[in-house]
């Protein structure tokens, strides 16, 4: 079958009309450096009767230029462009979406004689509201000759602008379509992410400044506004609502501070406008990119990306001080989607003391940052947007996965240094007997698992020391006698010091038992005290020092622990540190082992 060019359609984009989906070939494509810039590609299309280069490819649909899909003489369906009127008057239309309906090699040579088409010349016979539409497809897979007919519907008049939009005049554009080349336009978006205001003071004076990012169906940008635009505009945007933009400044963007898809940025003016939008249903909530867990470990460290998944666990908002001497609230989460993987997350200022992980909600995380810190976990900046039990499809095909199976899964951690919240199956579960018969920790790095087990035996002796009292630093300090305490890394005397544990436990299961190491945190958790407590006993009551140890025996807890081949003195032995002690949760662990059962009884 024979896919006949739509002429007229050249005529018809210049002008901005609907042209409802024209099939044209491309005569001629040319990449055009943008300096500091993204790179852009400059097309000539045909579509029979005219040919014209002023097409720009929009830069989301660059690869398809850079794996040579697009080459000279093949046809393609324009499914969504946007014409652009430049500041000297020249019509650009850039190409939104794109579909390669014939590859060049198949169609071997131009289609037609078309000439140059420029404005008011037309060669077309036809009136503009007669111009010809692509053929119709043959009935019964006959290969008769197609018929072009008369087409109400390919050109009519631009839609006048919503009488919402800032000044009544500018045409509501798509955010894919912005570039610093033109000025008049106007956008319809949803606020997705708020900043707060941002203040700084330097030798060039005091300033303050807040972004936002917003979204349509196109695409998503930043936008920031500084001094006067932060009075004018910011008491007025709402994150989730929808507002009419027009007449801001396009920018390259600062990757550094914008993970968005979108090579520019919006810069906020004197000449800005922002009227909020009542009809707002058909813009799209947020633009999301979602990423497997179980990818993660493929991507590379700082990498920026979205991710959905199950809150399993969440720990405690905990505080802690910055170099600068700031305070800022911190808060982990586990992650889990339906790779049966799962990540640590963790949250930071507001969004860290404002997060509820009841009820193991599915969490959307855009803008997460990648670190290899611990293996694999996830940061979420103030940058980032978090929503939990979003209203879109991928939360609710979790949300049926989990709650059928999800939630007994024995998934794997990506992330070693984080303990398991409850038994929930969140890590990499194994037997003390595996140590043995794996041969856990015999490898270059470290490995990390979980396990159910009792404390049978701690050791008293020594599991207190004197250590410096700074922030920062657990090293021990030498008593000089004289009042004071001196610690050798700080090279600094104290009067005082502070109590650190360093508990030797042995562990128990049904097949082995293990003696492991439990430093401060993990301790503290056995023993259900606090060093400084535990401290005092020991100098004042020794009947009450032995009473707690007494009373951790026997109990049951989930460890979370790294075990190490070591060498001291020739001699090699394996190494086991407790990373993280948690309860037994008893309905999560009931339904780990079912699950294991039914696995075994299907084998």
């Amino acid at each position: 079958m024979t896919i006949k060019l739509t002429e007229g359609a050249i005529e018809a984009l210049t002008k901005g009309s609907d042209t409802n989906s024209p099939i044209l070939q491309l005569l001629n494509i040319r990449k055009i450096d943008g300096g500091n810039g993204p790179v852009r590609f400059r097309l000539m299309m045909s579509d029979g009767l005219h040919s014209m280069s002023s097409f720009m490819l929009s830069t989301q649909l660059n690869p398809m230029a850079e794996d040579n899909r697009l080459a000279p003489n093949c046809l393609c369906q324009l499914k969504r462009n946007v014409t652009n009127v430049l500041k000297d008057g020249r019509r650009v239309v850039v190409i939104l979406d794109m579909e390669v309906v014939t590859p060049a090699e198949e169609v071997g040579c131009k289609i037609g004689e078309p000439t140059p088409y420029t404005e008011g010349q037309s060669k077309a016979p036809q009136a503009a509201s007669n111009l010809p539409v692509r053929p119709l497809q043959p009935q019964n897979g006959s290969d008769a000759p197609m018929h072009r007919g008369p087409n109400k519907d390919f050109v009519k008049k631009a839609p006048p602008a919503c009488p919402n939009t800032p000044g009544g005049s500018s045409k509501v554009v798509p955010i894919a379509s912005l570039n610093p080349y033109q000025s008049k336009w106007t956008i319809r978006a949803r606020v997705t992410n708020k900043s707060g205001i941002r203040t700084w003071s330097n030798s060039r004076g005091d300033g303050k400044l807040f972004s936002m990012e917003i979204v349509d169906e196109s695409g998503e940008i930043r936008v920031t506004g500084f001094n006067t635009e932060v009075d004018k505009f910011y008491s007025l945007i709402e994150t989730g609502k929808v507002f009419y933009i027009s007449k801001g400044s396009l920018k390259i963007a600062n990757k550094q501070y914008s993970s968005l898809k979108n090579d520019y940025e919006m810069t906020l003016n004197g000449d800005s406008s922002i009227v909020p939008c009542e009809d707002s249903t058909d813009v799209p909530m947020v633009q999301c990119d979602f990423v497997s867990i179980a990818d993660l470990e493929t991507r590379e460290k700082d990498s920026v990306l979205d991710v959905i998944g199950v809150c399993k666990s969440v720990d405690e908002v905990t505080r802690l001080t910055t170099k600068t001497s700031r305070e800022v609230s911190k808060r982990t989460l586990n992650l889990m989607d339906m790779s049966g993987k799962v990540v640590s997350v963790t949250l930071w200022g507001e969004e860290a003391e404002q997060f509820d992980g009841s009820g193991q909600p599915v969490l959307a995380i855009k803008g997460a940052k990648l670190s290899d810190f611990g293996g694999r976990s996830l940061s979420a900046s103030f940058s980032s947007t978090l929503m939990v039990n979003p209203d879109i499809p991928e939360a609710y095909k979790l949300r049926g996965w989990y709650d059928k199976e999800g939630h007994a899964m024995d998934a794997q951690s990506l992330t070693e240094m984080r303990g398991g919240g409850g038994g929930g199956g969140n890590t990499n579960w194994k037997m003390l007997s595996d140590i043995k018969t794996e041969h856990l920790g015999h490898g270059d790095k470290a490995d990390y698992f979980s396990c159910i087990a009792t404390i049978v035996y701690l050791r008293k002796e020594n599991c207190l020391y004197q250590a410096c009292p700074s922030q920062d630093c657990n090293k021990k300090v030498l008593d000089q006698q004289n009042g004071l305490f001196r610690c050798e890394k700080c090279d600094k005397e104290f009067p005082n010091f502070k109590y650190r544990l360093i508990l030797s436990a042995n562990i128990a299961d049904y097949g082995d038992n293990q003696w492991v190491t439990c430093f401060q945190e993990s301790a503290e958790a056995i023993l259900g005290q606090n060093a400084a407590y535990l401290g005092q006993l020991k100098d004042s009551n020794e009947t009450a020092f032995e009473e707690a140890f007494n009373q951790a025996n026997f109990q049951t807890f989930v460890f979370r622990s790294r075990v190490k081949m070591e060498t001291y003195n020739d001699e090699s032995r394996i190494k086991a540190t407790v990373m993280d002690v948690k309860p037994v949760d008893h309905r999560e662990y009931s339904k780990r082992l079912i699950m294991n059962i039914r696995k075994f009884a299907a084998q």
